[in-house]
């Protein structure tokens, strides 16, 4: 899978592994249709990455170096983007910390893209990156992920998905679950809209078929 991924895939976002797991249809609009609309819960995670700065972030241990905005990238996989806050400890230990807006809860869309992010930077560094944290804003506390093998798998998995879902130009289905009212491009996606679509054109061919 990542050798092929080498040869022939464009360099994708960074960000595109949250929203294809958070739901493949909206990493669609967004990175193949180019459509965004924000709403308060973008407009706060925004700010909060605007915000990763020395105002925010804190490290307790001494002699460390933090790096803001760290262009990152993985030739092996085609991903690219930005690391919010990286911190090079004097030990050699790198360890990249992801700002969300909310409170402190594990959600595998962010586990994704903080995995991502270790990955991009153990290709360029040439080393092994074991764990990364997500600092929620909204409880100020700090939630470690460890980069364990299936999580690693996971980043390959999910990277292949949007490389060919971004090269088919294929718009999926909504996910039409509890996700939807909360998302920045409901009126967009149309979950609602296109389900009645979907179960009339269902109802009909299972008629025509009696």
């Amino acid at each position: 899978m990542s050798e092929l991924l080498s040869e022939n895939a464009e360099s994708i976002a960074l960000s595109s592994l949250n929203q294809y797991s958070y739901c493949p249809r909206r990493c669609a609009l967004i990175f193949m249709d180019h459509e965004f609309v924000d709403n308060i819960h973008t407009q706060r995670g925004t700010e909060e990455h605007e915000r990763a700065d020395q105002t925010f972030h804190v490290c307790d241990a001494e002699g460390v170096r933090l790096e803001y905005a760290l262009p990152v990238w993985s030739r092996r996989l085609g991903l690219s983007g930005r690391c919010d806050v990286v911190e090079f400890h004097p030990d050699g230990t790198v360890y990249p910390v992801e700002y969300k807006h909310g409170k402190k809860h594990k959600w595998l869309n962010d586990d994704l893209q903080l995995a991502a992010q270790a990955i991009c930077l153990e290709e360029m560094l040439n080393i092994r990156i074991e764990r990364g944290a997500i600092f929620h804003k909204g409880s100020m506390h700090r939630r470690e992920v460890t980069f364990t093998q299936e999580l690693r798998k996971h980043v390959e998995e999910t990277t292949a998905a949007i490389h060919d879902l971004l090269a088919l130009g294929h718009l999926p289905t909504p996910i039409n679950n509890q996700r939807c009212p909360e998302c920045s491009l409901k009126e967009i996606c149309l979950p609602d809209v296109v389900a009645n679509k979907n179960r009339s054109s269902k109802a009909a061919r299972e008629l025509f078929e009696i």
